[in-house]
């Protein structure tokens, strides 16, 4: 047989299966050609021609397989699961028989090459196998030809031949009701045995025949008695011959289609139930292929019928249709999103916005509203798949009717949330509700379709809603008014005075409202802040922890620990006026010692507190709960709570405060090591003042006078510190000391005697440097609080790197300071005047 013509190409699109799921690698023309004795399959792409969709070499090897008559599935040598979905049956019969032809030959050849080899090829064709006709009595050399051949591949290949050639299946059903007339058990454990191997030949052109309409129920009353449970028989011919399952709301015309329900409906009854406990991985794989392709062509042609959709759609806007078909509507639209969930994400998107057009909304408005628990459920379940498939969508039509101030989806979510008795459909709105309020939700079909390389992309993307509502907007919204009534169940909880009489429903809804709240703490920030700290609604979650069940409490416990978490100092003075702490201390009482998930939850919850050092909280704790703190040793977290509470209000000491200002080894201000602005005890000082800091560092207008030493930043160790008063003190010197009798009045200073010529030390032991340091500094302020109140005063200059300037400044800049040096005991105070004689000054008492 002669390849196809390279101009005689076949639309088809390209499948290739990734995670159990078939993926789009776009639509081409394909074609078959035998280029160095090689027969490949290729497909280039119908966008860009010299772009190879696909380029696989045909092997002897590799199933081929096809499916319905459009449909060729294979393996490629690296595993890989492929398939060639065509547009028309022509074109995939042209590919197949070349494919069948180019098998063929390869397993001559390799037959050829191994008959002049002594070992036999196992994978070479084996000769053809003929089973003889069935009938009771031969149904055991029947089963043994059969399991003969299912040993090798080739076998297998060659008794599927066999099968479908010989129409051998329906010879075989006429058996099982004459085996049952004869209560032959044995005879029906072989006919079972028999249809199993058939099945698992793995061969999707058998599997697609035992589902017809011809022979179902005759190889499901095979499969009814297994060996495996000789004393059981199963009910599958009961099941499958209830018509009442199959129900059509809106009549479908094309008879494929309708087919294509019923055969896809059996293959995944056989899958689900008849051969779960006995499919190997081959056969599984097959059926998911059938019936994922059967869904496709369904959903395909269902969506693309306008009139259908319309008349599907008009059952719930006419008030005269029984409930009963408005129910099997929702159901249908149920398993149409099901089916959807398994599409590729242009032909998902695609049919959302056709049911969307026609009234999907308005659909599951109908749907929660209604008493029957089956359609409620079937409701959740279409508005969850709409919110998994967009959410921003969504979104834009609830933002569209709060525009148009008619009341919107998620108000109608949350007055069923609150009244709703089955507790799955509880789950499911509040999944909703939190989704579609989750302000960093995006579009996974967009974003699906934006990786997607396809033409019909932009299309699509065209069809879906242009402008999305602010999220910040639709948020605001729902906080001014929905949200109150959302949470009014837990202000209820203000005006019950017990916990212990909670009914199932309730302590559902408790725990949903409070997850949804503690969802809402981390997600909106400030407007949850405001909404929860004006209904006070903490205290209402923390009433929650004196109710019986556990995980309710633990619930609450979250609650209070995503508070703390934000460590906000609004939300702390709620816990604290709140007494928010009080029913965990409780909990804490009642669990301990013992390692319950409740107790360890607890102490966890205190532990953060002291990791995290947040200083309210600890101060409260430890103000409030100090007995119980100390009684509670089986653990150390409450212990170290008390050793940070100790930490936090021990007061600074003596030593360090005189040390943070001037070094004892250094004369550089303790301000320029950081420890006046910046240190532990200098935070309550203003930064340094620049003028004042140039005034300090800059030369002594003086210093040049004789008899003054010249000094760099600070006293020197040898000479005595010259003190000169401020401009506001100045001082008579004749006032002042009356005793002393300079030999030069003009020209003699004031100066403090160094303490190496002081009269009053010269026995005493040697002082540390801090000490007399300090005791130097005491005897200047007495001198200058002297001179301050002395007679007429004069102007005279600061010498800049005194240290008594220094301490002046800092006494300016911290009060507390001065008061501190002024209460000190007044000392002796000694007066040096040096004389100007000789060039060197003298000491006079």
């Amino acid at each position: 047989m002669a390849p196809p013509s390279n101009n005689d190409r076949k639309r088809v699109k390209v499948y290739e299966l990734k995670n159990n799921d078939w993926f789009d690698r776009g639509t081409g023309f394909c074609r078959g050609v035998i280029a160095n004795e090689e027969a490949k399959i290729l497909v280039a792409s119908e966008d860009d021609p010299n772009r190879q969709l696909l380029e696989t070499k045909i092997s002897k090897d590799d199933g081929y397989q096809k499916q319905q008559d459009t449909l060729i599935v294979w393996t490629e040598q690296n595993g890989t699961d492929m398939a060639l979905s065509f547009q028309e049956p022509e074109g995939c019969a042209s590919i197949w028989d070349f494919v069948n032809e180019m098998q063929s030959r390869l397993q001559s050849m390799a037959q050829d090459d191994g008959m002049s080899d002594d070992i036999p090829d196992p994978t070479a064709a084996s000769p053809p196998i003929m089973l003889p006709s069935p009938d009771l009595g031969n149904l055991h050399e029947i089963e043994n030809h059969m399991r003969a051949a299912n040993s090798t591949p080739g076998g297998r290949e060659a008794l599927a031949k066999f099968v479908l050639a010989e129409r051998y299946v329906p010879k075989l059903i006429p058996l099982v009701e004459m085996a049952e007339d004869l209560e032959s058990a044995s005879d029906l454990h072989r006919l079972c045995s028999i249809m199993k191997m058939l099945i698992l030949l793995n061969d999707a052109a058998i599997i697609e025949y035992v589902v017809t309409d011809e022979v179902i129920l005759g190889v499901v009353g095979a499969l009814e008695y297994d060996p495996d449970f000789p004393l059981h028989k199963a009910n599958h011919r009961q099941y499958l011959s209830d018509e009442s399952k199959f129900k059509e709301v809106v009549p479908i015309e094309d008879d494929a289609i309708k087919k294509k329900i019923h055969w896809t409906y059996r293959l995944q009854y056989l899958k689900d139930v008849v051969l779960a406990r006995i499919l190997d991985d081959p056969t599984f794989s097959v059926l998911n292929s059938l019936i994922y392709f059967h869904q496709v062509d369904i959903v395909q042609h269902l969506q693309a019928n306008g009139p259908f959709l319309k008349e599907l759609f008009n059952i719930f806007e006419s008030a005269d249709q029984p409930q009963d078909r408005k129910k099997d509507a929702v159901l249908f639209i149920q398993q149409c999103t099901s089916i959807a969930k398994s599409l590729q994400a242009q032909s998902r998107a695609q049919m959302y916005q056709n049911f969307i057009h026609n009234g999907l909304l308005d659909v599951i408005q109908y749907a929660l509203k209604q008493q029957d628990a089956a359609v409620r459920v079937a409701g959740a379940d279409i508005l969850l798949a709409l919110i998994d498939h967009d959410a921003l969508m969504v979104r834009s039509y609830l933002f569209k009717a709060l525009n148009d101030k008619t009341k919107p989806l998620t108000d109608t979510l949350i007055e069923l949330l609150l009244v709703e008795v089955d507790l799955g459909v509880k789950a499911q709105m509040v999944d909703a509700i939190r989704i579609l309020l989750d302000p960093n939700a995006n579009s996974a079909s967009m974003e699906a379709l934006g990786r997607a390389n396809h033409d019909s992309v932009a299309k699509v993307r065209g069809q879906l809603p242009t402008t999305m509502p602010h999220m910040d907007t639709f948020i605001q919204g729902f906080y001014d008014d929905s949200a109150r009534k959302l949470f009014q169940p837990l202000k209820d909880l203000e005006e019950r005075e017990s916990m212990d009489n909670l009914s199932i429903q309730e302590v559902a809804l408790y725990g949903h409202l409070v997850e949804v709240l503690c969802y809402f703490v981390k997600q909106h920030s400030f407007r949850s802040k405001f909404f929860i700290l004006s209904e006070n609604l903490s205290a209402r979650v923390a009433q929650l922890m004196d109710c019986p069940e556990k995980h309710l409490k633990l619930t609450a416990l979250k609650y209070i620990r995503a508070l703390v978490a934000l460590q906000d100092d609004s939300h702390n003075q709620q816990i604290i006026k709140s007494k928010l702490l009080e029913p965990i201390f409780r909990v804490l009482y009642e669990t301990m010692p013992r390692d319950s998930l409740l107790n360890s939850a607890c102490l966890e919850f205190f532990e953060f507190i002291k990791r995290d050092n947040i200083k309210p909280l600890v101060q409260h704790i430890v103000d409030t709960y100090r007995e119980k703190l100390q009684s509670i040793t089986y653990v150390d977290t409450f212990q170290s709570l008390i050793l940070r509470y100790e930490q936090m209000n021990e007061p600074p000491p003596t030593q360090e405060l005189d040390h943070s200002f001037t070094s004892v080894d250094s004369d550089t201000p303790a301000r320029h090591l950081g420890l006046v602005n910046g240190g532990k005890w200098g935070q309550g000082l203003k930064e340094v003042d620049p003028e004042e800091e140039a005034y300090f560092n800059g030369s002594d207008d003086e210093e040049d006078l004789p008899g003054a030493s010249k000094a760099t930043n600070g006293a020197s160790p040898v000479r005595a510190l010259v003190d000169y008063p401020d401009d506001e003190e100045e001082v008579d010197i004749l006032t002042s000391a009356p005793s002393e009798s300079p030999q030069n009045p003009s020209t003699s200073t004031q100066t403090h005697s160094s303490p190496t010529t002081s009269n009053s030390g010269l026995d005493s032991p040697p002082e540390r440097i801090s000490e007399k340091r300090r005791r130097e500094e005491d005897e200047e302020d007495e001198l200058i609080a002297s001179l301050s109140s002395s007679g007429p005063k004069r102007r005279a200059s600061l010498n800049s790197n005194s240290s008594a300037g220094s301490l002046k400044s800092l006494r300016r800049k911290n009060p507390n300071i001065s008061s501190a040096k002024e209460n000190t005991t007044p000392k002796k105070i000694t007066l040096s005047i040096p004389l100007k004689s000789g060039g060197e000054g003298g000491d006079a008492d």
